[in-house]
């Protein structure tokens, strides 16, 4: 058994000293997922695993034990393998069992593919992706703090990810071990046997000249959103994958697979497909897709994953509760010096600063039928059209929300994006669109970019869609034949000259006291100015306000139903009871965002002010233009 130190550099040591001890005892498998759960749960530990977010895969070691911060972007079909196996030893002729477990390819032997004491087992793939559009503060504040020592893999060239397919063809073959001529190359999936089993593993091959020209690019890793990096991986669940959704955001620690015998593995597959279609289960297109070169989505067999509330690296889950409760004392004077900035960021507008405040910190926290409740998406009419305004705006929201992403709504984008995730049944995998997006992801429509011009079927669909997502908090991904809803929780801000196009929670009419010459110059030195200990605090300020509960007395709920009948008395139009939900969702988020997990009466006095400035400045504004702002 390795001691106790290997257990990052040499997880499958682990595995197979607990395997050699069990004597064909069921319980061993339990005891190896135990084993890596207690030791990743001591002070510290989770830090000592290197990351696939932060360190490049050439200085991985293989089969070592890694981390992956990632989104679920699509789950493949069940996959057989060989979870015990025999192998005879060619010299001795002995035999021995062999456990399958955490790894792709068998180790170097003849397999007795007849042998009963083979166990054939079942696992899930999942195709994971960095969490889109996570904020670059992020991603270096979770490189900072691990204390992974890590040196390049001698399996690895640094300049491996930048190979072509054929490269890497080539630099697989001459990489094979000497015991792959015989069985022990196959993929450990692979049930041969007398041909009686069908392999449904989803190992294919990294490329082919054969391939037609509607294939996708090999090079696309089906990420969300434009412009994304980072690694991709197939991720191998072997126990309670139903547990997991699309779109879930985890951490998971795994042993990282990149044996170049995968590709081999797959091209064989593909050769014997087209000679006999019968014999292969899978289109090449499939073949492709599920199983891209282990050089650029390696693969990655899950011994313990965390699910993620949130991906603020400020607030860690293991000390999560501890840092809410120590935060929670200062949590009123941080909302007073978060305002004044976000008032600066608005150019001096105290009001719409507090709306966006309330925006930030929404969060869906329950539905009720087919109504997601906590929802607050703002509109933020108002801004300059021809100013590059909205885009520095957006740079400095990027700078406090751990994961964004700003969608120009220009004509060019709404007919030519593709925001709905599709199906492709001929690849048989879900392409992925810009709206599949990880929970508490801030999405910023820009709609001042929005010029004139004629939407064409496609930005039909778009708009549709981003309107379903503000309203109903759902996408209905396309499965051809039919349509699927996908609940999510997106915060919305639109940002547009006139009222929006696109539905909203609340409008907010942005009145700036001040006009810098230059927009960007104004903001940058805003940034500049504050301190990171104080960046920190208001990302922390956002995420624990997100996290308290919440809930309103009987007394007060009474007295809030008193007060909406007293205001109607005089002019029962003036107050519908869409303006009393509006109310009582920016009571519950200003009570939040003051730290109080009830409604007070001084609060419920402050919401009345706050709604009755906004709808005044609106009022004016429409005097003023002749026509709703």
């Amino acid at each position: 058994m390795p001691s106790a130190q290997d257990w990052i550099n040499n997880p499958l040591g682990v595995v197979e000293g607990l395997f050699e001890q069990s004597n064909s005892n069921p319980e061993w498998e339990k005891r190896v997922v135990d084993f890596f759960k207690d030791k990743l749960a001591e002070k510290e530990a989770q830090t000592w695993v290197p990351s696939l977010n932060d360190v490049p895969l050439h200085y991985m070691k293989p089969n070592s034990l890694v981390k992956f911060r990632c989104m679920v972007q699509d789950m493949f079909d069940p996959e057989f393998y060989m979870g015990v196996y025999e192998v005879v030893d060619q010299a001795t002729k002995s035999k021995s069992l062999k456990c399958g477990k955490y790894k792709d390819v068998t180790e170097c032997g003849q397999v007795d593919f007849n042998s009963r004491n083979t166990v054939p087992s079942e696992r899930q793939t999942f195709y994971c992706v960095p969490v889109p559009g996570e904020s670059p503060w992020v991603k270096e504040c979770y490189a900072r703090s691990s204390q992974a020592r890590v040196i390049p893999s001698t399996s690895y060239t640094p300049n491996r990810q930048k190979r072509s397919y054929e490269e890497d063809d080539d630099m697989d073959t001459q990489s094979q071990r000497p015991g792959d001529s015989n069985s022990g190359s196959k993929g450990s999936g692979d049930l041969q046997g007398n041909g009686d089993c069908k392999r449904l593993e989803t190992e294919a091959p990294s490329s082919s000249s054969t391939s037609p020209p509607s294939c996708a690019s090999p090079l696309d890793l089906n990420y969300p959103l434009p412009g994304e990096q980072g690694p991709a991986c197939l991720v191998k669940v072997y126990d309670e994958w139903e547990g997991f959704k699309l779109n879930d955001t985890l951490e998971v620690f795994g042993i990282l697979s990149v044996d170049p015998a995968l590709s081999g593995v797959g091209e064989e597959k593909e050769v014997s497909s087209l000679l006999d279609p019968e014999e292969s289960m899978e289109t090449a297109e499939e073949q492709r897709a599920h199983s891209p070169p282990p050089s650029l989505v390696p693969r990655l067999h899950m011994v313990h994953a965390v699910p993620l509330q949130h991906n603020n690296p400020l607030l860690p889950p293991a000390a999560s509760e501890e840092v809410v409760a120590s935060f929670l004392s200062e949590l009123g004077s941080v909302r007073s010096e978060f305002l004044s900035f976000l008032t600066h960021i608005l150019l001096g507008d105290a009001l719409a600063a507090e709306y966006l405040l309330l925006h930030l910190i929404s969060n869906v926290y329950a539905r009720r039928d087919i109504l997601p409740l906590g929802k607050f998406t703002l509109n933020l009419s108002g801004c300059p059209h021809s100013s590059p305004y909205t885009e520095h705006l957006y740079r400095i929201l990027q700078q406090l929300v751990p994961s964004s992403y700003r969608l120009p709504m220009s004509l060019h984008n709404m007919n030519s994006m593709r925001m709905v995730p599709r199906k492709d049944h001929v690849a048989n995998r879900l392409v992925s669109g810009a709206l599949q997006l990880a929970s508490n992801t801030s999405l910023f429509l820009d709609e001042t970019q929005l010029e004139q011009g004629q939407l064409d079927t496609a930005g039909v669909r778009n708009i549709t869609a981003l309107g379903n997502l503000i309203s109903w908090q759902k996408v209905d991904y396309d499965f051809n034949y039919h349509q699927m809803e996908f609940p999510c929780n997106i915060n919305v801000l639109v940002a547009s000259e006139g009222r929006s196009l696109l539905p909203s929670d609340c409008q907010v009419h942005l009145q700036p006291h001040m006009t810098p010459p230059n927009a960007e110059e104004y903001l940058s030195a805003l940034h500049a100015a504050q301190a990171p200990s104080q960046m920190n605090k208001y990302r922390l300020y956002l995420t624990v306000a997100r996290q308290l509960e919440y809930s309103i007395t009987e007394e007060v709920t009474k007295a809030v139903e008193e007060d909406f009948v007293e205001m109607r008395k005089d002019d029962p139009q003036s107050m519908s009871a869409e303006d009393l939900h509006r109310m009582l969702i920016v009571s519950r988020l200003l009570s939040i965002s003051l730290g109080q997990t009830t409604l007070s009466t001084d609060v419920w006095m402050k919401t009345k002010h706050l709604e009755l400035l906004r709808m005044n400045r609106i009022q004016q504004q429409k005097s003023v233009n002749g026509h709703e702002p």
